[in-house]
Parts: structure tokens; C-alpha cells; sequence
């Protein structure tokens, strides 16, 4: 009888590439001629939030932008971004909060088994929290389902990670 194997699905990320990201974002605002002295904000919030205070709309956009590229050359997906809608700050200022996604929704832990098992791959999925453990005899097939959810990934509106695979 074979060793089953197994590797989990998750949607996490790297928190010190986070703070990283956020101090260069930082640091490029206040060197950058046209943002330099705006009084632009960029807080990380305990690993929660990312708040953008700045005093209109375009710098906002601009900052946003800077922030993205940051994120995707430090390898987190900005997937994890979900934008909260823009509202008026103090002083005449704009601010825009970004919640930072982690860990696997019910709703998505449960479309993803569901697409697993419409793909009659002979493996178990289940649901763990906030992760999918997917288990299986064979070492291919589970290839074969990191590869299917890789393939249907803009489906997730998650980054997904597979790790534990054993």
C-alpha cells in the first residue's frame, strides 16, 4: 500500500516583505520630486491594513502605483490588496485604506474543492480552517491540481499558495 501525500492550499503572506515594501514606498515618496513634500502618509497597520494619506486624488493614484510595483518586485501578489473606498481626511487631505487579505474566505475554501472535484482527479480535498488540504496517493495528480488552480487562478480573487507537500 502506498504513502498518501498531501500539500495545503493557503493565502498568506510574507510579513516582514510587507513592512519592507511599505518603507520603500516611503522612502520613494520623499525623494520623488513631485511627491516630496505633499505631506503623503503611508501606514502599515499591524498587518492589517495599508492607510494612504495624501492631499488629492492623483498623488493618491500615483502613491498607489508606487505601492504596487513595490509589492509585485517583493514577490507578494497585490492580490492582497483590497481597496476600501476613497474618503475625505482632515485638512482638505484624501485617504485610502487597503485591508490586506489573508488566509482562505468559506466561500472560496469551498469553490475550490468543488473545482477540484468537477476536475475527477483522484485525490480528497478538505476544507481546514482557513486552508485546503488536498491528499492523494499519487504525486502527479497532485501536480496535476496545483497546475489546474494555477491555470484558474484569476477565478480567486486570493493569492493562492500551496505549501506542505509531502
Amino acid at each position: 500500500m502506498g504513502k498518501e501525500s498531501s500539500f495545503d492550499i493557503v493565502s498568506e503572506f510574507d510579513k516582514q516583505e510587507l513592512v519592507n515594501a511599505v518603507d520603500q514606498v516611503n522612502r520613494e515618496v520623499s525623494s520623488r520630486f513631485d511627491l516630496k513634500d505633499c505631506g503623503a502618509e503611508i501606514t502599515l497597520d499591524a498587518d492589517k491594513s495599508i492607510t494612504i494619506t495624501v492631499p488629492d486624488e492623483m498623488k493618491l493614484r500615483n502613491i498607489s502605483d508606487i505601492l504596487q510595483s513595490k509589492l509585485i518586485k517583493r514577490n507578494i501578489s497585490i492580490k492582497i490588496l483590497d481597496a476600501q473606498p476613497i474618503e475625505n481626511a482632515l485638512g482638505g487631505k484624501v485617504r485610502r485604506a487597503y485591508n490586506l487579505k489573508k488566509g482562505l474566505s468559506q466561500e472560496l475554501s469551498k469553490k475550490i474543492v468543488s473545482d477540484i472535484k468537477d476536475a475527477k482527479l483522484k485525490v480528497q480535498a478538505s476544507i481546514q480552517g482557513d486552508s485546503v488540504r488536498v491528499s492523494g496517493k499519487d504525486k502527479d495528480t497532485l501536480q496535476e491540481v496545483i497546475a489546474l488552480l494555477r491555470k484558474n487562478d484569476e477565478k480567486y480573487d486570493y493569492p493562492l499558495q500551496f505549501t506542505n507537500y509531502r
